[in-house]
């Protein structure tokens, strides 16, 4: 009896890492710099349930709502990611960019780049700086795509304000591990896909508004207008985004390390917002009563749900330890992101 039911648990286990690595591959997979997540905004609809019905605002947020009654609590991740815009084309074809994100600018010297033009994307190369010989900032960045002057630039379907990015992959690693780009913030996407696929709506005891934000590395963007909607009629806000942990072998281990592997993480405190001990005791309380792994911590960075707070909400952010963030190589782990879904669902069904 006791093998029978190991035997039925793993099996379980094994199901769910499937569905989840399914929605987070097909999510890290889908480009959105910020002001332009539409590809991903469909990616997400594509992958919620059928009784869904979505609604999306001015701002490009995409609302999910259920339950009966006032005072949402809402639950919001965000869509975009960090990248360029096309700033100019300057005489020799090269093309000047502004930064869409904030990140270490060396991370793509030298990488293969893709402008998004709406339709077919163009392949470039972010040029490296003139020597390697000398430890100092990089000069600013530019993408070639092989033209040698802004007619032929143009020639290939470039355009002022298209936006660039470094081609991606998600990659399985061993075990539970992946890497990837852009897990900040597919994760968090991901997460509130399985938790509204496993949803018991009859145990609502209000209403619920799933938000997938826009332009949350710019200034929280999306975010700000959603808040400014709900005004003060808002019950509390979990932003979902990642904990940015010092959980790797070169990074001092005194601050901001929630371990890989380990569970979802509460936010507690950030560069934006704080959580109210009582309330992270109480998610604590719940995570506990629900068997989800949650650790909790504090880092850097800021949070959708600190768009709420100036309308007297509390916003109980959580996330997911994520190594190397911002860069090309991040590293997740798969059962912290059933953990997240987990702990999204409970405190939507029990709080």
């Amino acid at each position: 009896m006791i093998l029978a039911l190991a035997a039925l648990l793993a099996v379980q286990d094994t199901s769910r890492i499937s569905e989840a690595q399914t929605v987070l591959s097909a999510l890290v997979e889908s480009y959105g710099v910020s002001g332009m997540e539409a590809p991903v905004r469909a990616t997400v609809q594509r992958l919620l349930p059928n009784w869904v019905r979505t609604e999306t605002d001015t701002a490009g947020n995409l609302w999910v709502r259920t339950g009966q009654g006032d005072g949402p609590v809402v639950i919001v991740a965000h869509l975009d990611e960090i990248g360029f815009r096309v700033d100019t084309i300057n005489a020799d074809g090269t093309l000047g960019l502004r930064n869409r994100g904030g990140f270490i600018l060396s991370l793509f010297e030298a990488k293969p780049a893709l402008i998004h033009t709406g339709g077919a994307d163009i392949p470039g190369i972010f040029l490296p700086r003139d020597t390697g010989l000398t430890r100092r900032a990089p000069p600013p960045l530019r993408v070639s795509v092989g033209a040698t002057s802004r007619a032929g630039a143009e020639s290939l379907g470039v355009k002022l304000g298209q936006t660039i990015t470094m081609p991606k992959q998600y990659v399985r690693l061993a075990g539970t591990r992946a890497t990837g780009r852009s897990f900040d913030d597919r994760m968090g996407c991901a997460a509130l896909i399985l938790a509204v696929r496993r949803l018991d709506r009859s145990k609502l005891k209000h209403p619920v508004i799933f938000l997938f934000s826009t332009r949350e590395e710019i200034g929280l963007e999306g975010a700000e207008a959603a808040a400014r909607q709900l005004g003060t009629s808002t019950r509390r806000v979990h932003a979902i985004d990642t904990f940015v942990s010092a959980d790797s072998p070169l990074e001092l281990s005194n601050f901001a390390v929630a371990r890989i592997g380990a569970g979802a993480v509460a936010r507690a405190l950030d560069n934006s917002s704080i959580t109210p001990p009582a309330y992270v005791d109480s998610l604590a309380e719940l995570a506990g009563a629900r068997g989800v792994a949650l650790q909790i911590g504090t880092t850097n960075g800021g949070n959708d749900g600190s768009t709420f707070t100036q309308f007297g909400v509390v916003d109980v952010a959580m996330g997911w330890p994520l190594r190397y963030s911002h860069s090309p190589a991040e590293v997740i782990d798969l059962k912290d992101l059933l953990s997240l879904a987990d702990i999204v669902r409970a405190v939507a069904e029990d709080w």
